[in-house]
Order: structure tokens, then C-alpha cells, then sequence
């Protein structure tokens, strides 16, 4: 795969990435768009939004599919052998681990530095993709306490620029608080903290509903009703599983 991306300019290698896409070949995109985001920083360039949906979809799917394994193996099988099972659960760890340090690596030694101080929309959303991937190492490199506090770092970063430059309604700013208060509930183990970040997302969104316009509408509602239906679970503690996005 590499040596298919080697010779590629930047507009060949963005229609490679979409070829990959469209396959459903995630982890041949993350390859792809990890070339595209080291040789357009060696240009000084940022990625256009296009682009920058594209990195967020290919490292989505290949962390979204280990983690849904990494949760089927963490509970448990009744006719498997705890020690080989334990085994199979640490290598997908180790995958894990690696595809999130990859990710990571790329946001914080190429994309934000490209960004930081723009107070734009792109600002919030790497400094929010970092946040997300070092929550998922904290769900399962449990012990690893520096996981946790750069997590709750990145996304207060982000929560910053966020709340002094995009409007109430916006979805990346809407996608940001909920994901950050699944942080504090899930990983951080602070639930007030979490009702109280997500209360004050949506009911700020709802004073502002007037505003949105239609080519966010549906996206911001979404994440409106995720919002909402976390909070219910969360007031009522029947459930510590919050949705995301």
C-alpha cells in the first residue's frame, strides 16, 4: 500500500483516500491520509475541510471497529479460557494503541500547531479529536492517569476556543460538549461535572434554536437529542454507558 501512495501528488493522493473510502478499506485510508497530512505540513499547508473529514472518518472506523472488539472480549465468554482470552483482549489493546498514538501524533506535531490561535472552527475540531483519542486509551489503559489528564486538557482547550468563537448551535461546538461530558462521566468519574456541561450545552442550544440554519440544522439537533437523552440516563443513573459522537 505504501509503495502504491509513494509517487502520488497531493490531488492524486486525496482521490486515493476517497478509492478507500468508498471500499470500505479504513485502515488502507488511514495509510493514505497520514501521507497526505505529513506531505501537506511539509508544504506548510492545512488540510481543506474535505480533507480534514476524511482523516476523521479513516482513524473513526479503524478505532470505532477495535473498540467495539475490545468490548465484546471485555465481557467475557463462558466457554473460553479466561487466560487465553486475556491474551487475545491485550493484543487488541496493543492495536489500539497504536492506531490512537498514530492519530495523535499527527494532530499534535502537524494539525494543531498549523492552527493554533486561529479561533476558528478547525482549532476546535483537532484540538477536539485529540481530547476523543485520549479518551479512548483511558478506557482501557485504565491505570494510565496522563491518558485521563490530557483528555480533560484538550478538551477544556477546545471547550475555550469553542465558547469564544462558535455560536451556541454550531455542531462541532455541540459534538465537542458531548463528548467532553461523556469524559467526565465515563473516564474522569465526575457525573456532576458531566450533567452540569451537557445541561448548560443544550439548554444554551435551545435559546439559540432560531438561529440555525438549514444546512446544520439536522446535524446540531442530533447532537442535541444525544445531549438530552445522556443527561436522562445520567440523572436517573440507570445506565453509565453514554452515547457519543
Amino acid at each position: 500500500m505504501d509503495a502504491l501512495a509513494a509517487d502520488l501528488d497531493i490531488k492524486k493522493l486525496v482521490e486515493l483516500v476517497r478509492v478507500a473510502e468508498t471500499a470500505e478499506r479504513y485502515e488502507d485510508m488511514c495509510k493514505f491520509v497520514k501521507k497526505l497530512v505529513e506531505m501537506k505540513s511539509e508544504k506548510g499547508e492545512d488540510l481543506d475541510v474535505d480533507e480534514r473529514n476524511l482523516l476523521s472518518v479513516a482513524y473513526k472506523n479503524v478505532v470505532g471497529a477495535k473498540r467495539a472488539s475490545w468490548r465484546t472480549l471485555s465481557g467475557g465468554f463462558d466457554d473460553a479460557d479466561e487466560d487465553l482470552l486475556n491474551k487475545y483482549k491485550a493484543i487488541v489493546e496493543d492495536e489500539l494503541e497504536a492506531i490512537c498514538m498514530e492519530v495523535l501524533a499527527l494532530l499534535t506535531k502537524h494539525l494543531c500547531v498549523n492552527v493554533k490561535g486561529n479561533g476558528d472552527e478547525t482549532e476546535v475540531f483537532y484540538l477536539k479529536m485529540c481530547g476523543d483519542y485520549y479518551r479512548y486509551l483511558s478506557e482501557f489503559r485504565t491505570t494510565n492517569d496522563e491518558h485521563k489528564k490530557s483528555a480533560e486538557k484538550f478538551y477544556k482547550e477546545a471547550m475555550d476556543v469553542a465558547e469564544a468563537n462558535l455560536n451556541e448551535t454550531h455542531p462541532t461546538r455541540l459534538g465537542l460538549a458531548l463528548n467532553f461530558s461523556v469524559c467526565y462521566y465515563e473516564i474522569l468519574k465526575e457525573p456532576e461535572k458531566a450533567c452540569d456541561l451537557a445541561k448548560k450545552s443544550f439548554d444554551a442550544a435551545i435559546e439559540k434554536l432560531d438561529t440555525l440554519n438549514d444546512a446544520s440544522y439536522k446535524d446540531s439537533t442530533l447532537i442535541m437529542q444525544l445531549l438530552r437523552d445522556n443527561l436522562t440516563l445520567w440523572t436517573s443513573s440507570q445506565d453509565e454507558n453514554g452515547d457519543e459522537q
